[in-house]
């Protein structure tokens, strides 16, 4: 129950993987929001396989390792939230027709505001092997089981998001100017998110 409890509020919480995920439904619709949370569980499971095998310990341990994973992770934020705040509204109302390319691409992004925060590799570094039992088996087979446990949470707890957000974003383009407003308070979003996790210490 401890653990569950804690998956529960760390798919909650607020940061990078949400508000990709949320911006994408709102500016592009259901499919895309979708798109970017199957990007983020990607992105996460990298993250819970590099923990299995001690990957993650390097990002623990190396301050330059960790910088560059960070300064990367960061500059990718900003550059997505200067994309919308340079953006004229237009990606917001989208097509209702997305081409599979637009999809994969939404996923691939997910994958790597994801993959490229390093917060997230050292979080489930430091998490996960509170819960390994001694006996129960291999302490990396443990790992992958509770990590790939969180993902399944998120599978319970994102999609109903998704489909509110698509709602709401349905509701919001019928609104003048809500295109551009939306891309502008998402591209704060994003290079506050960006910003913040620059400024970050291990």
């Amino acid at each position: 129950m401890t653990f569950l409890s804690a998956a529960v509020l760390l798919n909650l919480s607020p940061g990078p993987d949400i508000a990709y995920i949320l911006g994408q439904t709102l500016r592009s619709g259901r499919r895309q929001g979708f798109a970017a949370m199957f990007g983020i569980w990607s992105g996460a499971a990298l993250h819970v396989v590099m923990a299995a095998v001690g990957l993650s310990a390097i990002l623990a341990t190396s301050a330059l390792a960790f910088s560059i994973v960070k300064w990367v992770g960061a500059a990718y934020l900003i550059w997505l939230g200067v994309k919308m705040l340079l953006s004229r509204g237009d990606q917001f109302i989208a097509a209702e027709k997305q081409s599979p390319k637009r999809l994969s691409s939404v996923y691939w992004q997910g994958m790597l505001v994801s993959a490229l925060n390093p917060k997230v590799a050292v979080f489930f570094l430091a998490f996960l092997p509170q819960f390994i039992v001694k006996g129960a088996g291999p302490a990396e087979a443990q790992l992958l089981l509770h990590g790939s446990l969180i993902i399944v949470v998120a599978a319970v707890i994102e999609p109903p998001l998704v489909m509110a957000g698509a709602k709401l974003g349905a509701f919001l383009k019928r609104k003048p100017r809500v295109g551009l407003w939306m891309d502008r308070s998402l591209g704060v979003l994003f290079v506050g998110l960006g910003a913040r996790l620059a400024a970050s210490a291990k």
